[in-house]
């Protein structure tokens, strides 16, 4: 065995510390600063998605149909805001209330705009949804924006810039997908049918 000068001996010391430096892994580093590495299951993120925003124009109203998603469901919501912009004017903000069991995770949401003086034109219109936090945030905020092109069918004197909103029931809306509007179509004829019925009695 060959001996070792000092200058030798201590460059092999320094060989080791360098090798030993180099094979140091995050694993190491863990378990020497007393890291705990938690395996945690993956869950699904809560979204909204805005799937599309379909329009229609009839005289001098425009029909926006907000058709959104809830993932990965329904259950994960319990109340929704939905903001729409018109030419970046706020026209209206409506709080959805999500409960019943007869929704399905994708929805949708009419809103009737009154353009009665609004000149021809291309129009920006804006989506805006999220949950609402008390401290003010908008949690899960979601946008879509589509460009409407209007032509007023009837003529007015004095031309306005930004439409009204016509009135929409309710703080707390119910939204209805378009499963159960047959559903809830038909409960509406019943009633009308038993309301002339019993007033025919009388």
């Amino acid at each position: 065995m060959v001996k070792l000068s000092k200058n030798q001996q201590k460059r092999e010391m320094v060989a080791v510390d360098v090798k030993r430096a180099k094979q140091s892994t995050l694993k190491d580093l863990a378990f020497q600063f007393n890291i705990n590495k938690a395996k945690e299951a993956i869950k699904p993120t809560k979204t909204i998605v805005i799937n599309r925003i379909v329009e229609t124009t009839k005289e001098d109203e425009l029909t926006l149909k907000i058709e959104f998603s809830l993932l990965p469901s329904k259950a994960s919501f319990s109340k929704l805001c939905l903001d729409l912009y018109f030419e970046e004017q706020l026209v209206n903000s409506t709080p959805l209330s999500i409960q019943s069991s007869l929704l399905g995770d994708s929805l949708e949401f009419p809103h009737f705009l009154d353009m009665k003086g609004i000149a021809e034109g291309a129009y920006l219109i804006r989506v805006e949804m999220y949950e609402p936090w008390d401290s003010g945030e908008k949690l899960n905020f979601t946008i879509k924006e589509i460009m409407v092109q209007y032509v007023p069918q009837t003529r007015v004197d004095r031309l306005v810039k930004i439409p009204t909103v016509k009135t929409i029931a309710g703080a707390d809306l119910l939204v209805v997908p378009s499963s159960a509007k047959d559903i809830y179509r038909e409960i509406e004829q019943d009633l009308k049918k038993e309301s002339i019925s019993k007033r025919d009695k009388w």
